[in-house]
């Protein structure tokens, strides 16, 4: 009898540790969400989520917000994960969740809203890219951007590209978080005549600094239309000969065009693909 008590109890202690262990091993290894990564294209790397299928930008987001609903949400899905893991050499910094105006959650890079584009069937398809002139494969190290929304001057007035007033979205070039980027009328090619020696007025029109290696640009763009240049000590990155400069009233904050009104329109424009070359 003591021997049946004795060994009951045993397999009582084993069963309680093997549920024991059971339960770390659930809590230790959790299931966990696909990754984000980055898969080589016909375009370079990209970032992509399910399936390794590519992620996209789209250029009237560039204020953070999601932007495409209805039908262009079925032909560009959302892409969400909550917490999501990151290949090696993604940053988590990078990534956030946005709540869009259907409700709906939507994850984020670098403040770009991601979608899927239904049309993509496999990891490393691309078809998505530059559909309407504003759609653009996501890729992790972009140097400039192309944003597409309505220009409102610092005196409250809708501009369009051709800096008159009126209505309708421009498309114009931002950097990689999408804060809007200008042209300097009196500008030559390949010169800055802005920017004093002493930087004195840098914090007004700042310059638009990047590296000597221009990093990615979107398709719709030609990297031949790119360089750089040395202004004041500073390297600074010109498009089409134009150096480029940020404004300093847009407070950094993505999508702001104010500087389009400053002092007048046509002054400091905004710049796209169809701008003229800077004059020498």
């Amino acid at each position: 009898m003591k021997a049946f008590i004795y060994t009951s109890r045993l397999l009582a202690i084993a069963s309680f540790a093997i549920a024991a262990l059971t339960g770390c091993s659930k809590e230790e290894n959790p299931t966990t969400v696909p990754n984000v990564t980055t898969v080589a294209t016909s375009l370079g790397t990209v970032l992509t989520g399910d399936g390794g299928k590519t992620l996209y930008f789209f250029a009237p987001d560039v204020a953070g917000d999601a932007t495409c609903s209805g039908g262009c949400k079925e032909t560009w899905p959302v892409f969400y994960k909550e917490t999501p893991t990151l290949a090696t050499g993604l940053k988590a910094t990078d990534f956030a969740t946005i709540t869009r105006a259907d409700g709906e959650k939507q994850t984020t890079f670098k403040g770009w809203p991601l979608y899927y584009y239904k049309n993509d069937t496999k990891a490393g398809d691309v078809a998505g890219e530059n559909i309407g002139n504003v759609w653009m494969v996501a890729k992790p190290n972009y140097t400039v951007l192309l944003a597409s929304r309505q220009l409102v001057g610092n005196d409250g007035k809708n501009y369009t590209f051709d800096t008159k007033e009126g209505t309708g979205n421009s498309l114009f070039l931002t950097d990689s978080l999408g804060r809007t980027l200008y042209a300097f009328a009196s500008d030559k090619n390949n010169l800055n005549r802005y920017t004093r020696a002493d930087l004195s007025n840098n914090a007004t029109w700042p310059i638009f600094e990047t590296s000597t290696a221009i990093g990615e640009i979107p398709s719709a763009l030609k990297r031949s239309d790119f360089a750089t240049i040395t202004a004041v000590g500073k390297t600074q990155l010109t498009y089409k000969g134009w150096p480029l400069y940020y404004f300093g009233s847009d407070l950094g904050q993505r999508g702001n065009t104010k500087g389009v009104s400053v002092p007048r329109p046509g002054v400091w424009p905004v710049v796209n693909a169809t701008s003229p070359v800077a004059p020498n």
